[in-house]
């Protein structure tokens, strides 16, 4: 089997034991063809025969995505696959990154099995309602195509999507729930935190607030952008249970990006049978085809559980570009979960900055691949 049936065998049927073995046949595969992280590799002193395991393999930062093309040449060439856009500008630092995907078949696999896992495990058809516009309406959004093959595989009759680039329509989303409300069917509400903060400031405006089925669910995907003042998790409960009626474990965060093709949800009790982990930061399950890490900030090497550190996964899903990818985000390891606390506020360039600047320097001098001689 070629390296993409393999990894997506392997989403389809988990086996623990063979992962290692794996992410390092990925690994060798994405050293030999892809120049920037090969580059990149090169730089640390850092070749296949001297990795041993996952946690081993170069992390690259998910800003690098907005300097190189971390990819295999001849995939572009071949126009395979979808090129898939981070959020922001074109211009300058805030240069949008890019992420080429050229299986988009392992991207959905992934994103839907553990989806259904964590989402709908015990409801497999719902009525959904998207709060972000899908594929059809913004082709280049990863989470447009995630939550478009969401609909394909678990909405029912009568679920649509009511945003599109200018923004959300409260008007229709308004009518959507009043309907879902008077005839007593659960939905599934999938958006932003900006977009769902937006329905909610519409409905305190209104003094109108909704009492969804008991088996409503929200999948709320993070993201600030847009708010004046960012709603916390905390008040991101509060709201849904206070306005639309939804219980908290019913309110899911998801924790993703445009630069992995695998996504992380939180664990609550409509997804996992025990007591819930005795504090106030919510975990997040991983699937079993993705490996997280928390490393130190300044020299990359990954910490022990419970360790506080950037948080790095390596990605099976991410087959096509680079699987190793380290976050901008601090967070914690703990029985298998993942904890994340926040954005780090890197104010010396040390350790993973140390690489995003090889990166920046390259995309600057219109280098396809990190300088070594930059080092």
């Amino acid at each position: 089997m070629s390296i993409y049936q393999q990894v997506l065998s392997f989403i389809r049927e988990p086996r623990a034991q063979e992962f290692e073995a794996l992410a390092l046949a990925v690994f060798r595969r994405q050293f030999d063809t892809v120049p920037a992280y090969r580059a990149y590799c090169v730089m640390l002193g850092v070749s296949p025969a001297s990795v041993r395991s996952a946690a081993e393999a170069p992390a690259v930062s998910t800003v690098a995505f907005k300097y190189a093309e971390l990819w295999p040449p001849a995939v572009a060439q071949e126009g395979r696959g979808r090129v898939f856009l981070t959020s922001g500008t074109t211009a300058g630092r805030e240069r949008r990154g890019r992420h080429l995907v050229p299986e988009l078949g392992i991207y959905r696999a992934s994103a839907m099995a553990h989806l259904r896992r964590m989402l709908f495990a015990d409801r497999p058809e719902i009525a959904v309602l998207s709060l972000h516009p899908t594929a059809q309406r913004m082709p280049e959004s990863s989470l447009g195509q995630m939550i478009s093959w969401a609909i394909e595989e678990f909405a029912t009759a009568g679920s649509c999507c009511v945003a599109d680039r200018g923004g959300v329509d409260l008007d229709a989303a308004r009518r959507f729930l009043r309907q879902a409300e008077r005839n007593g069917t659960a939905v599934c509400l999938m958006g932003t935190t900006a977009a769902f903060s937006a329905l909610f400031e519409e409905l305190r405006s209104r003094a109108e607030r909704f009492s969804l089925s008991s088996g409503s669910r929200i999948m709320d995907t993070g993201g600030s952008k847009g708010q004046a003042l960012p709603l916390s998790a905390e008040q991101m409960h509060a709201e849904a249970r206070n306005l639309l009626g939804i219980a908290e474990e019913r309110v899911i965060n998801e924790y993703g990006m445009t630069e992995l093709c695998s996504q992380l949800y939180d664990v609550t009790a409509l997804n996992r049978s025990g007591a819930a982990p005795a504090r106030s930061t919510r975990s997040k399950a991983c699937p079993p085809w993705m490996r997280p890490f928390v490393r130190d900030p300044v020299t990359l090497k990954p910490l022990a559980e419970g360790g506080v550190g950037l948080v790095s996964f390596f990605d099976l899903a991410n087959v096509g570009s680079v699987a190793a990818v380290i976050t901008e985000d601090l967070g914690f390891i703990e029985n298998g979960l993942v904890s994340v606390l926040g954005r780090a506020q890197a104010a010396d360039p040390r350790g993973c900055a140390l690489g995003i600047a090889e990166f920046e320097r390259a995309g600057a001098a219109g280098m396809p691949s990190p300088s070594l001689a930059a080092r």
